[in-house]
């Protein structure tokens, strides 16, 4: 008898320590870069974790978070408003790092050429009003949640009230895309996918320019469940924080596009909830 309970033991354990980390991330830009990239991280994770990693591709961030919840996946890379989103349906859930330029995160207003407007001072153009209008996922922090905030601060008014045609592009490649085809005549977008674009000479730039640049706020983070370590073994989640930390690969981090990660923690994004609260964006 004691043989057999012996032999079970170690069945359970093995098979606890054979179970397949997962993880996914907010599909913020084209599908096939998102996937090139996040199989690297895969990849790097598996070797520094000693268990089976797997990314998990979604089509929409509301299917990142519910992935999250329904514990399709155990980590995601979320963004400001997703992450909040996630650790209030998953208790115990924490962010665990963040880019080292996600702790002042920026969007930039980007217009066509052709509507004519041009940077004025710390302001937003007044004479965006009446334009066409894009911002990016209904729920991404720097493609919507934040371009709301600040227009709403501005003008103190809503975006469908300033502009003749408020839309949702989906993500920041297709903002870019759109208001450089003409459109839409503005859009806001996540500030390191612009700079990326412009680096390897995806966008024309006499078509489509920035027209200003928001204050800083907090940003993506890595969010791990709160039940990691009763299924990975104590000390899990201390792991894979580290494993995001001394990534120092110069490849990996430009896929990204991310200098480093650095430390981050749950309060980091009280901004981020309180401006989602006011907004009418978290339930």
């Amino acid at each position: 008898m004691r043989w057999l309970l012996a032999c079970l033991l170690i069945l359970v354990s093995t098979a606890a320590s054979a179970e397949t980390f997962r993880f996914t991330a907010i599909p913020d830009a084209d599908q096939s870069r998102l996937q090139e990239r996040f199989d690297k991280v895969a990849a790097y994770l598996e070797k520094q974790l000693d268990v089976d990693v797997e990314y998990v591709p979604v089509k929409s961030y509301s299917a990142a978070v519910s992935a999250f919840r329904n514990d399709q996946v155990q980590l995601a890379w979320f963004g400001g408003l997703t992450g909040v989103q996630a650790r209030r349906l998953v208790p115990d859930s924490r962010a665990i790092a963040q880019g080292k330029e996600d702790a002042e995160f920026r969007t930039y207003f980007i217009a066509n050429t052709h509507a004519g407007i041009k940077p004025q001072g710390d302001d937003l153009p007044k004479n965006v009003q009446g334009k066409t209008f894009t911002f990016g996922a209904k729920t991404s922090t720097s493609g919507r949640l934040m371009p709301e905030y600040f227009i709403r601060k501005q003008f103190g008014a809503p975006p469908k009230s300033l502009f003749s045609r408020v839309g949702f592009s989906g993500d920041h490649s297709r903002t870019i895309a759109l208001v450089e085809s003409g459109a839409y005549d503005l859009g806001a977008v996540n500030f390191k996918v612009w700079e990326d674009a412009v680096a390897e000479d995806r966008v024309d730039t006499d078509k489509v320019d920035v027209i200003w640049k928001t204050p800083t706020y907090p940003d993506y983070q890595w969010t791990i469940r709160g039940d990691i370590d009763a299924r990975y073994g104590d000390g899990f989640t201390d792991k894979v924080r580290q494993a995001l930390l001394d990534m120092d690969d110069p490849e990996l981090l430009e896929s990204f596009p991310r200098q480093d990660f650095i430390p981050a923690d749950n309060d980091d994004y009280q901004p981020i909830e309180d401006i989602g609260e006011k907004l009418g964006l978290l339930r």
